[in-house]
């Protein structure tokens, strides 16, 4: 049963002994020694074949042009598909939601009963992407239901719908996902597979690492835990692996390897009551499929947006505020390719994939290294071309540029001039 308390030690072990922590084995630090060498590559010759999966996920990988795994998936699949627990941190765009989603599929029995997999993920739109992914791969595996579960829907909405789809595997926000199943109306006594997508969000958050823990008991004991992210700090890898039990470490771009190769990356030198301007002359000219736009409020992500619209722009703005079905909405816009601007805050950041995003331009800067990697990582995604242009407008601005250009060792170069669109439009 899940701890009530809500008074409860969120440092205290979820399941497993501290000595775990210190649990490693040949593998993991195989996969550690190779973690330094510059791996932005992301093709192999490996084929999925070899993987030896299922004939319907094969099926289904060739239907999406799929060949060759991504250094993650090259890494990760082969082990995560043998039931081993999986910390894997890489660059944003390289496929890390493919291995969680194969390798799941992949040990699933052909007529499962119950939820077998729970994913949990921080955002709304990134469990209802997530939960996508799940529906495109189980093609023609249709004995196999899913089904994502966030706030913003009204409960017995939700208990209807777990009593009559009787999913296998659930997607969501951990919130919902605990009163859910704190009152049984999701059980999880069957559960194989738990899975946290942008974990260090998670875990660095005390309140949801608290729910996170409090989910975790409420599964069995013996089942798989693989977390992802494109940014783990030591502090939250020691923390995923007290959830784990010798786990697979795979840690790709490391550290200083971050960065995002085809990606351009330049800024603006600008004072606040000109950014405006910038904007719309920096959109005017450059060559675009489509763009992400990020500012650091909802005020402002809505006030920018009316400004763009009534400019004629192809515009539309995401944020916390905006209710449930008018953000899924919105997302489903953007990615079906309504809409080539889309204005967000830090909320679209995260693990969100719009293939067809080959622009990001940070109008308000990002508050720290990280966010600013996870942000310009919604273009030039899996290896391809993008851009990143930042607007540096106080000190603050200038400091956080000074952490990404040290952390990822990467030279963020001032915007001179027209910017040649081969240099990030691909093909």
């Amino acid at each position: 049963m899940a701890e009530t308390n809500p008074d409860v030690d969120i440092n205290e072990l979820a399941e497993y002994e501290e000595s775990d922590e210190e649990t490693t084995n040949e593998v993991s630090d195989q996969k550690k020694s190779n973690s330094a060498k510059d791996t932005h590559v992301a093709m192999h010759s490996t084929g999925f074949r070899e993987f030896l999966l299922k004939h319907e996920l094969i099926r289904v990988i060739g239907d999406c042009g799929f060949e060759h795994p991504s250094e993650v998936q090259n890494e990760c699949i082969p082990q995560a598909i043998l039931g081993t627990d999986v910390i894997c941190q890489a660059k944003s765009g390289m496929g890390k939601t493919a291995v969680f989603v194969l390798s799941t599929l992949q040990q699933l029995e052909a007529n499962p009963t119950g939820v077998k997999a729970l994913i949990l993920c921080n955002t709304r739109e990134l469990a209802y992407q997530i939960c996508d992914e799940f529906d495109r791969f189980t093609k023609y595996l249709p004995s196999i239901k899913t089904a994502v579960i966030y706030g913003g829907i009204p409960v017995p909405t939700q208990r209807e719908l777990l009593a009559e789809k009787q999913p296998n595997i659930v997607i969501g926000t951990p919130g919902r996902i605990l009163a859910l199943a704190e009152e049984k109306s999701l059980s999880l006594k069957n559960c194989k597979h738990f899975i946290l997508d942008e974990c260090d969000t998670m875990l660095e958050s005390l309140d949801m690492r608290k729910d996170v823990q409090k989910i975790f008991k409420l599964t069995p004991q013996s089942k798989q835990v693989m977390m992802f992210s494109a940014t783990l700090s030591e502090g939250i890898r020691s923390i995923c692996k007290k959830f784990m039990n010798n786990p697979l470490e795979i840690y790709i771009n490391d550290g200083s390897k971050l960065t995002l190769h085809g990606l351009q990356q330049y800024f603006v030198n600008i004072v606040e009551a000109e950014k405006n301007k910038k904007l719309v002359d920096l959109l005017d000219s450059l060559d675009f499929n489509q763009a992400v736009i990020f500012v650091k409020s909802v005020e402002r992500a809505g006030a920018l947006n009316k400004i763009l619209q009534d400019i004629g722009f192809p515009s539309i703005c995401i944020h916390r505020n905006l209710s449930q079905t008018e953000r899924i909405d919105r997302y489903r816009k953007f990615k079906n390719f309504e809409y080539r601007i889309m204005v967000a805050t830090n909320i679209f950041g995260r693990g969100i994939d719009i293939e067809r995003v080959n622009v990001v331009i940070n109008y308000d800067m990002a508050e720290s290294d990280d966010t600013y990697l996870h942000r310009v990582g919604r273009a030039g995604r899996f290896g391809t071309k993008g851009l990143a242009i930042s607007f540096v407008s106080a000190a603050e601005d200038k400091e956080v540029l000074e952490k990404v250009q040290k952390k990822f060792v990467v030279s963020v170069k001032e915007l001179q001039g027209k910017i040649d669109p081969s240099t990030y439009m691909s093909g």
